[in-house]
């Protein structure tokens, strides 16, 4: 999986998506019919379907964007002062490193014992080895955007273990059903990789508003809970795709979801029923996006998410590409059609 490793190694903090952007471009441009990039700095890519008069358009997201902090200021002793760019734990980040936009390398600090931060990145600060404030920005600058450092590991089993597994490895997914899809599908499908997933899905609902789409579906991680965490839950990392149940963010439709373990059990697809009791995906965007999306989710499972190292299965992968692509290729009717 060389490509799913160079993904989670592209720097791309939310707003700031470009390098990401460019690898998935370069990889689907050839198989799609088209493909361009909106003001927010989505990448919209489109395969037109065979059925002209029954088809849906059905729109799935995976976000490019990832985790991270922005300065805020400098102190006089060359130490830099930071804000949280998404979701982040200080204590999975303290005392490890970071690196900027510009390629320069700090290590995260904290003010007093890191217990006490509670959680609170301004609590934080990042040494890059200056000792004075004007040192320091002849490198970093306030408003310069941090990520985290996580570099790509073979485990045992099949496990994989990165950074930005949330969610490259879903934009990995989407990347692969585009190439399956020969364009034998009854279905417009329109695979769109968002930004600024991360800071309240703003992306998606830009997409959306665009699209129009009948059917909106999110690709991204979700918890595991099976090994002790602070979330409660059934996900496994091994057992398969997660078919989304529950979220917090939005209500998935009951005939999509349906659709979508039909889907699984008809094609031997190994999938477990995720429920996620805290967070949220882009499908939150889609459903309230124009005048409504009716919205599922597809869910790899993600240990340690939010960390300089999470862990998934190359299992829960493939099972959710062939997920994708034989729901792209379902006849959906919908209450008011019958």
């Amino acid at each position: 999986m060389k490509l799913l490793e160079e993904l989670t190694q592209a720097w791309g903090v939310s707003g700031r998506e470009k390098n990401v952007r460019a690898i998935i471009r370069r990889e689907i441009r050839d198989y799609v019919d088209e493909c361009y990039t909106d003001a927010m700095g989505n990448l919209i890519a489109y395969k037109k379907g065979t059925d002209s008069e029954n088809n849906k358009k059905i729109m799935y997201t995976a976000h490019m964007d990832e985790i991270g902090f922005q300065v805020t200021h400098i102190e006089g002793d060359g130490r830099i002062k930071v804000y949280s760019v998404g979701w982040t734990w200080t204590s999975a980040i303290y005392n490890d490193k970071v690196i900027f936009q510009n390629g320069v390398i700090g290590v995260v600090g904290c003010d007093g014992p890191v217990e006490e931060a509670q959680n609170k990145a301004q609590a934080l600060y990042i040494d890059i080895g200056c000792t004075s404030k004007e040192e320091t920005m002849k490198y970093v600058q306030p408003g310069d955007y941090c990520g985290f450092i996580g570099k790509y590991y073979e485990l045992q089993n099949d496990r994989i273990s990165a950074k930005s597994l949330d969610d490259r490895v879903a934009c990995y997914v989407l990347i692969e059903a585009i190439k399956k899809n020969q364009g034998q599908y009854p279905n417009d499908i329109y695979y769109v990789f968002t930004v600024q997933e991360e800071v309240g899905c703003r992306g998606s609902v830009v997409a959306a508003e665009r699209i129009k789409p009948d059917i909106g579906v999110s690709v991204d991680v979700t918890p595991d809970h099976y090994y002790p965490c602070d979330l409660k839950g059934c996900n496994e990392v091994g057992k398969g795709v997660g078919v989304t149940f529950g979220n917090p963010s939005a209500m998935l439709d009951e005939y999509l979801v349906d659709e979508m373990v039909k889907t699984c059990e008809e094609n031997e697809i190994d999938y477990q029923r995720d429920v996620m009791d805290r967070g949220g995906t882009d499908a939150s965007s889609m459903n309230q996006a124009y005048y409504g999306t009716r919205v599922a989710g597809i869910s790899i499972v993600d240990r340690y998410p939010h960390s300089q190292s999470s862990v998934i299965s190359k299992h829960d992968v493939e099972c959710a590409i062939e997920l994708v692509d034989k729901y792209s290729a379902r006849e959906f009717i919908f209450e008011e059609e019958w």
